[in-house]
């Protein structure tokens, strides 16, 4: 098949859990015979670059703002697809749906991956969430197709708007690296820090995390791996909790970022709104004992595999962080059980199955 990726940054991944799934899925797409075209934003993707690991790599300008980066970005991509010879279009997040307009009435296949509950975010203003609610709403007629990486977002598109989608999670792998690069660069010891990953925006509670840590009596530093390019307010905020032992890195991608995950003593899911929670899934995957908000969709990924605190409760998570530093088998054990579960559950190769076997679906016009 010949198929189109559009609504991400683009690859190789240097942002977030969208561009990481893009990378995964494309690659591993080409070594099955696919053609795989993933477009990408002049912003984040060097223009001159073609080609990754057999990926077509097309970069289309954007407007670096807020609101405008990625619908403008993927509107221009969706004209550009109607010029070419593609079998299928791969659609990332609701905010996009309106993109998928043209290429519909024109005759090619849309699939839209509409991620989690975007509204719900507190970094969006009231214009922001209404844009997203009513991309929701057309996201249920516009592409062909919906995919919600969580069963719980599938359960709220089906009560909601009785629409039908096909459930696919995020992916991850299931490993562990030896090497220590980054922990050398921040003088850090194998299986002696808390990890914390995500997107430092107010919804995914890395103040809550910090508040909690500084009364935990531990000499393991706590990492704070991420950052936001709109939220740069919040950001110094969090610097401003001063603790000498926590640290921030950024972002951090590609081999150190698998070095942090393969090396942390427990890692701890603060966030409260989205789908699969791309670094959960990946935290699993490489053994990691883990510390989650207690809501749906980490329940629903995680299990039994792993411990629950309450953000609205900081001293849930106190008690949960003093647990683990006290019960090191009880770390291995649940670490142990978390890759298990990714093993059985949440691999990138029965990801990709599953948006291979729905897009062959698709193409041969079968009702889903």
């Amino acid at each position: 098949m010949r198929i189109a990726l559009l609504g991400t940054r683009g690859i190789p991944a240097n942002y977030g859990g969208f561009e990481t799934f893009a990378e995964n899925l494309s690659t591993r797409l080409v070594k099955r015979g696919h053609i795989v075209t993933v477009y990408g934003r002049s912003s984040y993707i060097d223009k001159d670059k073609t080609y990754f690991k057999g990926v077509r790599i097309k970069v289309l300008p954007t407007i670096s703002h807020k609101y405008l980066d990625t619908p403008v970005n993927t509107f221009l991509s969706s004209l550009h697809t109607i010029f070419c010879k593609y079998d299928i279009l791969f659609i990332c997040n609701s905010a996009n749906s309106f993109c998928a307009f043209l290429p519909r009435i024109l005759g090619k296949p849309v699939v839209l991956n509409v991620d989690g509950l975007e509204w719900k975010r507190a970094k969006w203003s009231v214009f922001g969430k209404w844009v997203y609610r009513i991309s929701e709403w057309l996201a249920t007629f516009i592409p062909h197709h919906i995919v919600t990486d969580a069963k719980d977002i599938q359960k709220y598109y089906q009560k909601k708007f009785n629409k039908k989608s096909t459930y696919i999670p995020y992916g991850s792998s299931v490993t562990k690296v030896n090497c220590t690069s980054i922990l050398d660069k921040y003088n850090l010891e194998k299986r002696k820090y808390f990890l914390y990953v995500s997107r430092l925006e107010p919804e995914n509670n890395a103040h809550v995390v910090i508040k909690a840590y500084k009364k935990v009596n531990t000499d393991f530093p706590l990492v704070i791996v991420g950052d936001a390019p709109y939220s740069k307010d919040y950001i110094q905020s969090l610097k401003e909790m001063k603790d000498e032992r926590v640290i921030f890195t950024g972002y951090v991608f590609d081999k150190g970022y698998n070095e942090f995950q393969s090396h942390a003593y427990c890692y701890i899911q603060a966030t409260e709104v989205g789908g699969t929670h791309p670094a959960l899934v990946e935290a699993m995957g490489h053994g990691n004992c883990i510390i989650a908000n207690d809501v749906p969709e980490h329940r629903e990924v995680l299990g039994e595999s792993g411990l629950y605190f309450n953000a609205q409760d900081v001293s849930t998570l106190i008690k949960k962080m003093q647990f683990v530093l006290k019960n090191t088998g009880k770390v291995m054990e649940f670490g142990e059980k978390a890759q298990d579960r990714v093993s059985r559950m949440f691999t990138w190769e029965k990801v990709t199955s599953d948006y291979e076997r729905l897009f062959r679906k698709i193409v041969r016009g079968k009702r889903i």
